[in-house]
């Protein structure tokens, strides 16, 4: 074997105009990665750093050598020394070994659709570095580096949405990645800090050479789960975020419904103990306390109103049941995220120890394709229970009390309230239960010559993921809206004026709040959030809010505790 050679390329210094998050820096290598640090990188522009653990950096090595030799002598070995798929019976030789791997970069350039998020691509190289920091991939210390440099500089390859279909991994999109990372060709474009460049150029700016693959380096590099994977983890991260508002939208209906607390009672939920039922159970009384608007009948009275249900209907009582598997469902795709952002996913993958390689199928994407068709069916329950909850609230038949649509000034008999802001949500929430369908049982079984006659369709999967969650969060800024002006006029039937800041919870009053600044409307004792319809235009709000929401700004922040409960 040859000496452990740790030659780097040159490192690009912090230019000012790049707006990075320098003080937190994610150190690759070293320990599993979180969504939430691919986040940070992917979004924040955490810095990236590869470990200098010289036990790493050699496995690193030794697995290139691995190859050199395997090369050398003529090891058959797939990818290397035999063509690729469907033609994997066709002879290498060493010659044209390091022409294979240039030549797969080159036949995989077949992406199409727009491009994917910046932060997407972000992630999956961060993603792609941690995968060849396990030693099994054969690949280059300094192609590792490359990406490190590419992360911190702000410079992201162009990456297309259609082209995997999840099997042997996103060999399309990260043919995109790779031709970008060594500066193929001009046709190869980056996003270097908001310009959009030719590859070559980028790398001229950053003082880097172009640069050849050797063996097994374009495979390594092409196979494996790093985009759909990194697409997930933002998913995820989104999800889990949309799951707390949506925790707070359902506590600010309550008490515009002037529920009860029963009904988040400990002793109801240890007798059915999910965990995620009795963590709803346990926040949702956490949400409402304090609050003069609910009835409090935590010792087991029931405030018999006559005319009114003794007990509320199943959207608020059942709420910790129906909400529970959801809980539970989030947290488990969680899991499962994190194991693959954390996992070898290339092939054939080198035992450096007991110098062997082996040929699998790691880089088949069926653990994402099968959490994002969960996730994407949870997202559509929880657009489920807000519709209900809205409807409630509009209907005078079942809202004990509240004007009809939620009506601000009924003294103006054209106004018409929130029935368009409904309408509206009643557009998306079909979208959001259709998007639950799974895409991971159909597939095409005759892909690549019948060699990838089993794929996951995972990249897909998670492309319909981050749209499910773009939705989403335009329906949540609607259900928000829905619940800021109903405990407005809740407040006004409890106390003669409009300022709910004096009869919300305290962890509610927060959002209310934020919501109130974001939109400019500060609360009035005189006037509920829609007095007239024509004094705001709501589609402006949605907007705001629903941008808010997506960049985690200070709707997010509101539920802040309830976020870091979710994202621990």
């Amino acid at each position: 074997m040859n000496t452990v050679s740790l030659s780097t390329d040159k490192t690009f210094k912090y230019s000012p105009s790049f707006s990075g998050n320098i003080d937190k820096t994610i150190i690759v290598g070293e320990k599993n990665l979180t969504i939430d640090e691919v986040v940070s990188v992917a979004r924040h522009h955490a810095l990236v750093r590869v470990t200098d653990n010289q036990k790493v950096l050699q496995g690193i090595q030794a697995s290139c050598d691995y190859i050199s030799h395997a090369v050398e002598t003529g090891e058959a070995i797939y990818g290397v020394t035999t063509g690729f798929g469907g033609m994997a019976n066709v002879v290498i030789s060493p010659e044209c070994a390091s022409l294979l791997q240039n030549n797969l970069v080159w036949f995989l350039k077949s992406g199409a659709g727009q491009r994917l998020p910046l932060a997407d691509v972000r992630a999956a190289m961060l993603l792609r570095i941690n995968s060849h920091l396990y030693g099994a991939s054969g690949i280059r210390l300094k192609l590792i580096q490359r990406l490190e440099t590419f992360l911190n500089a702000g410079v992201t390859p162009h990456v297309y949405e259609f082209g995997s279909i999840g099997a042997s991994g996103d060999l399309v999109p990260l043919s995109y990645i790779t031709g970008a990372m060594i500066g193929l060709d001009p046709s190869y474009s980056v996003d270097f800090n908001g310009t959009e460049m030719d590859a070559p150029t980028a790398l001229k700016k950053l003082d880097l050479e172009p640069l050849q693959l050797l063996p097994k380096e374009g495979l390594a590099m092409m196979n494996g789960t790093s985009v759909m994977s990194a697409i997930a983890a933002n998913c995820v991260y989104d999800t889990k975020t949309l799951l707390t508002l949506a925790m707070g939208a359902h506590a600010l209906v309550v008490q515009a419904l002037n529920g009860t607390n029963q009904s988040f009672h400990p002793f109801i939920h240890q007798l059915k103990p999910h965990p995620g039922q009795e963590w709803a159970a346990s926040q949702m009384l956490n949400l409402l306390a304090g609050s003069c608007l609910v009835r409090e009948e935590l010792d087991g009275s029931h405030d018999y109103r006559g005319k009114h249900l003794i007990q509320d209907r199943y959207s608020l009582r059942c709420l910790p049941q129906y909400l529970g598997p959801i809980v539970d469902g989030i947290q488990q795709i969680s899991k499962q995220i994190e194991v693959e952002i954390n996992s070898a996913t290339d092939n054939p993958l080198i035992d450096v120890e007991n110098q062997a390689s082996y040929h699998g199928g790691n880089f088949l994407g069926q653990y994402v394709s099968i959490g994002m068709d969960q996730l994407r069916y949870y997202i559509g329950l929880l657009a489920k229970h807000l519709d209900v909850q809205i409807a409630c609230l509009v209907a005078p038949e079942f809202n004990n009390g509240l004007p009809a649509s939620l009506v601000g000034n009924s003294e103006r008999n054209v106004n018409m309230g929130l029935k368009g802001l409904q309408i509206a949500g009643n557009s998306i929430m079909p979208l959001l239960t259709f998007y639950g369908n799974s895409i991971a049982d159909r597939f095409p079984t005759h892909a690549e010559q019948f060699n990838q006659n089993i794929n996951s369709q995972g990249f897909a999967s998670a492309n319909l993921a981050r749209r499910s969650v773009e939705i989403f969060q335009q329906y949540m800024a609607i259900a928000l809206m829905f619940g800021v002006q109903a405990v407005d006029l809740r407040t006004y039937t409890t106390v003669g004026h409009y300022d709910a800041r004096v009869t919300l919870s305290p962890a509610t009053r927060d959002l209310y709040l934020a919501i109130r600044d974001l939109v400019g409307q500060p609360p009035s004792a005189d006037r509920p959030y829609i007095w007239n319809d024509h004094e705001q235009a709501l589609d402006q709000h949605i907007a705001k809010i629903a941008t808010d929401i997506a960049k985690g700004g200070q709707i997010v922040q509101a539920v802040n505790e309830l976020l870091l409960t979710l994202h621990s």
